[in-house]
C-alpha cells in the first residue's frame, strides 16, 4: 500500500459529548467479502469465544466485588474500633467533643480522596454509574463509560466513600463496574494502556460490544445482590433495548459464575465452610415469613407510602442536582461539598448517638463495635448502634433484630436524619449508589410501622414481626425510588430465599411505582433527561403521535456520491457534525440536491478512508490488502478530522474516493408519509442511528435521527 499522505495528530480530549452508536450491521462489500470466507468452524469459535468471555465476565466482575468489599470491610472495622475506643475512653471524663473531631475526620479524609478523584481524573466514575449504562446500551455515546481508568476510580471511590460515611453503598456500583469489565474483555485491546492483543478482533463493534456489556450488568447485579435472574430482569427491565434467546442465555451464564465465584472467594475470606455470601449485600439467613391474607392491605398501603416518599425524595434530590450543576461547577469547589456532606454525616450520628438514651442488654447487639456511652454496664446504646457500623450492616440489622430492639423515638429520628442525608449526598462528586440508604430508610421506617400497629393493636403482636414489616418498607420505599417492578421483586426474594413471600412483595413494589409515577419518574430517568442525553423511551413522545415523517425529518441532507472527490469529503467533514451521509446517485441533470438513495456511509469510514489513501487513482496499491480488519482496528477511538494533517497537494485533493466497496448498499429509508410511532418502532426494535426518508422514487428529502423523536432536547 502506498505511504500515506495523511498523518494522525494528537488527539483532542473532548470531542463531540453525545453521540449515538452504530447498532445497525454495516453490510458492505468489505463485510460481506469476511463472511464469505469464514468457514464452519470459524463460527463455532467465534460462539464458543462469546461464551468463554462471558464466564470471565462473571469471574472479573465478582472479583473487583470482593477485593472492594474486603477493603471496605477491614478499613471500616479499623474506623469503627477506633472510634467506640475513644468514645469508652472520653465518655468517662466527660469530654464527647474529642470522638467528634476524630468521627469528622475519618469521614473527611477518605471522602476528600475520593472525590478529588472523581473531580480530577475521571467525572464520569460518579455516582452508582447506572443511569449512564441506561444510556449506553439504549444507544447513546457516552465518553470515557467504559474505560479501565473509569473503573480504578469507581472502584477506589466506592471504598472511599463508603468508609467515610456518606449515606451510599457499594452495591449500585458494580453495575458500572461489571459493564466496564465486560466492555474491555470482549474487545481484546486497551486503549488506555495502548496494548492490542490481537484477539476477539470480530467483536470490535458497538453490535457485539452492546450485548457484552449487556452480561456485565446483570453480572453486577448478581453480584451485589447475590441475585442472577434478578441480574438477568433487571438487564430487560431498566438497561437493554434489544434482547435475542442466545443474549439472555449468555446474561445469565455470566450472572451464575459472578454470584458463585464471589460466593467461593468471600465464604473463604470468613472461614465459612458452607457457602453464605451470594451476594455482597448478604442479609443473612432469614426464618420462614408467614403472612395473614388481611395484611394485605396494610403492605399496599406501604407501597402507597413508599412511592410517596420516594417521588418527594426524587423531586428534592433533582434539585439539588439542578443547583449542583448550575453553581456547583469548578472541581475543588465539588471536593469540598463533599468534605461538608462528611462532615455532616458525622455531626448528624454524634448527636443522635450522644442525645438519645436507648440503652439494650448486651448479647443481642447487632454490631461488633457496640458503645455502652450513658448505659449502665452490660449495656449497649442502640442509637449509637445504628451508625457504629457500614448501612448495609445496619440495613442487616433492622431486618434481623428481635422484636424491641429499639425504641420508636430512635427509629423515628434516625428516619427523619437519614431520608435528607440521603437525598443531599446522591449526587455529589463521589462514587456510591443509592440502593442500600434507600433500603435502610425504607427498612427503619417500615420497623417503625410494626411498633406503632403493635403499640395501637397490643393483640396483634402474635403476627407482626418488626423484620418483616422493615422488608416490606425497605422494598416500598426501594421501588418509589428506583420505580422498577419484576426485577426489584426478583431481587429481594432471590436476597432473603423467602420466596413463599412473593405476594407481599410484588403488591408492595407495584403499589409504590404507581403512587410515585403519579408525581414523577424514577430517579435514574430523573439523572438522564437532567443531563439532556437523547435516551429513546419505550413509547413516542404523545405530542408526536399524530405526526409523520416530513414532520421531524432534518433538511437539506449533505449526501455524497458514489464517485466524491476527497476535496468534498474534506469539506463537509470539516465543516458539519453530521455521522452519517446518504450516497447517491445525482439525477439527469447532474444535481446532488435531487439524487436518488443508493448507500450510507459514517464519518468514521471517511476518516478511516482518507487517513490510509484509499483513492481510486492509488487502488493497485491498496484494494487486494483492504479488508474490514482495517477499520476494526481503529475503534473504539476512531480519528476525527481534526486528528489527520491533510496534504496541500491540489492534485492528492483531487483524488476521487470509491464509496461502493464501503458504503452500506441498504440502509433502511422510509417513505414522506410513514408516521411517526412507526418509525419509532423502527428505531427502538433495530437499534438505528439514521434513517433516510425518501420520495416514491426514492429520491432522499430528509434524514430522522434519535434526538428528533425527543422535543424537549
Amino acid at each position: 500500500m502506498t505511504t500515506p499522505n495523511v498523518v494522525v495528530m494528537a488527539r483532542r480530549k473532548n470531542v463531540d459529548q453525545q453521540e449515538s452508536l452504530d447498532y445497525d450491521v454495516c453490510e458492505n462489500v468489505l463485510w460481506t467479502e469476511e463472511n464469505r470466507k469464514i468457514e464452519q468452524r470459524t463460527t463455532v469459535r467465534k460462539d464458543f469465544a462469546r461464551w468463554i468471555i462471558s464466564m470471565q465476565i462473571g469471574i472479573g466482575t465478582a472479583l473487583v466485588a470482593c477485593g472492594i468489599n474486603i477493603v471496605i470491610d477491614q478499613m471500616s472495622f479499623l474506623k469503627y474500633s477506633f472510634l467506640k475506643s475513644q468514645v469508652d475512653h472520653n465518655v468517662l471524663n466527660g469530654d464527647l467533643s474529642i470522638p467528634y473531631l476524630y468521627w469528622v475526620l475519618t469521614n473527611i479524609v477518605p471522602v476528600v480522596v475520593g472525590a478529588t478523584l472523581v473531580a480530577y481524573v475521571e467525572p464520569v466514575a460518579a455516582g452508582s454509574g447506572i443511569p449512564q449504562v441506561k444510556c449506553y446500551l439504549n444507544g447513546v455515546k457516552i465518553p470515557r463509560i467504559v474505560r479501565i481508568k473509569t473503573l480504578a476510580v469507581k472502584a477506589v471511590g466506592v471504598v472511599t466513600s463508603v468508609v467515610g460515611g456518606l449515606a451510599g453503598g457499594k452495591e449500585g456500583p458494580m453495575i458500572h463496574s461489571g459493564a466496564v469489565i465486560a466492555a474491555g474483555l470482549s474487545q481484546g485491546k486497551s486503549t488506555t494502556f495502548r496494548r492490542d492483543l490481537r484477539i476477539f478482533e470480530y467483536f470490535r463493534d458497538d453490535h457485539e460490544k452492546r450485548d457484552f456489556v449487556v452480561g456485565g450488568a446483570a453480572a453486577g447485579v448478581a453480584a451485589a445482590f447475590g441475585a442472577p435472574i434478578g441480574g438477568i430482569l433487571f438487564s430487560l427491565e431498566e438497561a437493554a433495548s434489544f434482547w435475542n434467546q442466545s443474549l439472555i442465555w449468555r446474561t445469565f451464564f455470566a450472572s451464575i459464575i459472578s454470584s458463585f465465584t464471589l460466593n467461593i472467594v468471600l465464604s473463604a475470606y470468613h472461614g465459612l465452610s458452607s457457602f453464605r455470601y451470594r451476594g455482597l449485600f448478604n442479609l443473612g439467613e432469614f426464618e420462614p415469613l408467614p403472612f395473614e391474607y388481611y395484611e394485605l392491605p396494610i403492605f399496599m398501603l406501604m407501597g402507597v407510602f413508599g412511592g410517596m416518599s420516594g417521588a418527594f425524595w426524587n423531586c428534592i434530590n433533582n434539585r439539588i442536582n439542578i443547583f449542583r450543576a448550575r453553581f456547583i461547577k469548578a472541581r475543588w469547589a465539588k471536593v469540598m461539598e463533599a468534605a461538608f456532606v462528611a462532615a455532616i454525616s458525622a455531626t448528624c450520628a454524634c448527636a443522635m448517638a450522644y442525645t438519645i438514651n436507648d440503652c439494650r442488654p448486651l448479647g443481642n447487639d447487632p454490631t461488633t463495635t457496640p458503645v455502652q456511652l450513658f448505659c449502665e454496664d452490660n449495656e449497649y446504646n442502640a442509637a449509637a448502634a445504628l451508625w457504629f457500623q457500614t448501612p448495609e450492616a445496619t440495613v442487616k440489622a433492622l431486618f434481623h433484630d428481635p422484636p424491641g430492639s429499639h425504641k420508636i423515638l430512635t427509629l423515628a429520628v434516625f428516619v427523619l436524619i437519614y431520608y435528607p442525608l440521603s437525598c443531599i449526598t446522591y449526587g455529589l462528586s463521589v462514587s456510591l449508589g443509592i440502593f442500600i440508604p434507600t433500603l435502610l430508610v425504607g427498612a427503619a421506617w417500615g420497623r417503625l410501622t410494626a411498633s406503632f400497629v403493635v403499640l395501637v393493636f397490643p393483640e396483634a403482636s402474635i403476627f407482626v414481626h418488626p423484620g418483616k414489616y422493615a422488608l416490606i418498607g425497605a422494598a416500598a420505599q426501594l421501588g418509589g425510588v428506583v420505580r422498577m417492578t419484576l426485577s426489584l421483586s426478583v431481587i429481594i426474594l432471590e436476597t432473603t430465599g423467602n420466596i413463599g413471600f412473593v405476594l407481599p412483595i410484588i403488591l408492595t413494589v407495584m403499589a409504590a411505582k404507581w403512587s410515585g409515577d403519579y408525581f414523577n419518574e424514577g430517579v435514574y430517568d430523573n439523572q438522564i433527561k437532567a443531563s439532556k442525553v437523547p435516551m429513546l423511551p419505550w413509547h413516542v413522545d404523545p405530542t408526536l403521535q399524530q405526526n409523520i415523517a416530513e414532520d421531524i425529518m432534518n433538511q437539506p441532507v449533505v449526501c455524497v456520491r458514489r464517485k466524491e472527490k476527497v476535496n468534498y469529503i474534506i469539506d463537509i467533514l470539516k465543516n458539519t457534525a453530521h455521522n452519517g451521509f446518504p450516497v447517491i446517485e445525482d439525477d439527469e441533470n447532474g444535481n446532488r440536491e435531487n439524487g436518488k438513495l443508493i448507500g450510507l456511509i459514517l464519518r468514521s469510514q471517511l476518516v478511516v478512508i482518507l487517513m490510509r489513501s484509499m483513492y481510486i487513482e492509488t487502488n493497485r496499491f491498496w484494494r487486494d490488502l483492504v479488508t474490514i480488519r482495517n477499520f476494526r482496528k481503529e475503534y473504539p477511538r476512531y480519528p476525527t478530522i481534526e486528528d489527520l494533517k491533510i496534504s496541500e497537494d491540489k492534485t492528492l485533493r483531487n483524488y476521487t474516493v470509491d464509496m461502493s466497496i464501503f458504503m452500506n448498499p441498504s440502509p433502511y429509508s422510509v417513505n414522506l408519509k410513514t408516521s411517526v410511532p412507526r418509525i419509532f418502532q423502527l428505531f427502538r426494535a433495530l437499534g438505528l442511528r439514521h434513517l433516510v426518508v425518501v420520495t416514491r422514487e426514492n429520491r432522499i428529502r430528509g434524514i430522522i435521527t434519535r434526538k428528533d423523536f425527543l422535543p424537549e432536547l
